[in-house]
């Protein structure tokens, strides 16, 4: 796979695929990796964020965290669904919020910090939701690819050599991954600008910068926190979104889930609990591509037994915090 764009080369992908391995490396350890200066590194920073939608946020990892994940599908009436997903876009528990099915369906990914959240969405305020005609339910039961695996990693832009010189050179923390209140300062930064500096991260929590250092530290190589990043692949050159619904055999469930991972099409394949076993996200360049790898590389795939494809229309948020896409 390539991608192909007017306004930004090669040396921007590496730098996107740099910041999906070290979404904190300076810009002078980004310059000595691909060879020119911390000017220049810094400047196509700006203008990736500028033009290219460029976010580089920290997102707390639900799944190493034994915290729900959920993919909700929300059949509207039509009219009705961007003002439905504009109101799921304010709450905090939403990650991502998407359009589809000709602006009747809001998909929506939701991350609830307890039991009570989950309950208050899903048996309280969706259902009493006039407007919102059916609600499936998807729950996330494992991973395949996504989270700390980032899209670009399928493009090979980078060399092992300088994806293992990028990573942290921090060893894993004991026991199981978590977070602590005395975190939330510092997260709710983070999770705002995932590159904040030291100085900034010490003023909002008081703790010395030291301190402060050692604690994210902890967090990254725990799992409990990576840093994501979010940029528009239309820009370059792959403005087709789609949810993918798999349902595959129950012996078959695991092996066509680690197939979706090898995928170059796929950024994101879970197993699921839900009316489908598997859910995927599909990123390609056009309709035509899209069915080419439904009826190729995933209809061939021994043990799936049904598939469906519902294309975004918009993104109306993506991680933490809406940002409209028009």
């Amino acid at each position: 796979m390539q991608m192909e764009s007017d306004t930004f080369d090669r040396l921007d992908l590496r730098l996107l695929h740099a910041l999906e391995v070290n979404g904190r490396a300076s810009f002078s350890r980004l310059g000595t990796l691909f060879g020119v200066s911390d000017r220049t590194v810094a400047r196509r920073y700006r203008r990736l964020t500028a033009e290219a939608g460029l976010r580089v946020v920290a997102v707390r990892d639900a799944e190493r965290l034994g915290r729900d994940q959920w993919t909700l599908r929300l059949r509207c009436v039509p009219d009705s669904a961007l003002a439905i997903a504009d109101a799921l876009a304010k709450r905090p528990d939403t990650s991502w919020i998407g359009l589809a099915a000709g602006g009747t369906e809001v998909i929506c990914g939701t991350r609830p910090r307890s039991s009570g959240d989950r309950d208050d969405l899903l048996l309280g305020k969706l259902p009493r939701t006039p407007r919102v005609l059916e609600i499936r339910a998807h729950q996330m039961l494992h991973r395949f690819y996504g989270g700390p695996d980032g899209w670009l990693r399928k493009f090979d832009v980078l060399t092992d050599e300088e994806v293992a010189a990028l990573r942290p050179a921090v060893a894993p923390e004991p026991g199981p991954a978590r977070t602590e209140p005395e975190d939330e300062p510092l997260l709710a930064v983070l999770e705002r600008d995932g590159r904040a500096t030291y100085p900034e991260l010490q003023r909002a929590t008081g703790r010395s910068e030291s301190a402060v250092k050692r604690r994210l530290a902890a967090l990254l190589s725990s799992g409990a926190v990576y840093i994501d990043v979010e940029y528009d692949s239309a820009v370059f050159g792959y403005p087709v979104t789609a949810a993918l619904w798999i349902t595959a055999g129950p012996a078959d469930l695991h092996r066509v889930g680690e197939a979706l991972a090898g995928h170059p099409e796929i950024a994101h394949a879970a197993a699921t609990a839900g009316p489908s076993n598997l859910a995927a996200t599909a990123v390609v360049r056009s309709t035509a591509d899209l069915y080419a790898y439904l009826s190729g590389p995933l209809g061939h795939l021994e043990g799936v037994r049904q598939v469906e494809a519902s294309p975004f229309l918009r993104r109306v948020k993506q991680l933490i915090y809406p940002r409209p896409v028009s």
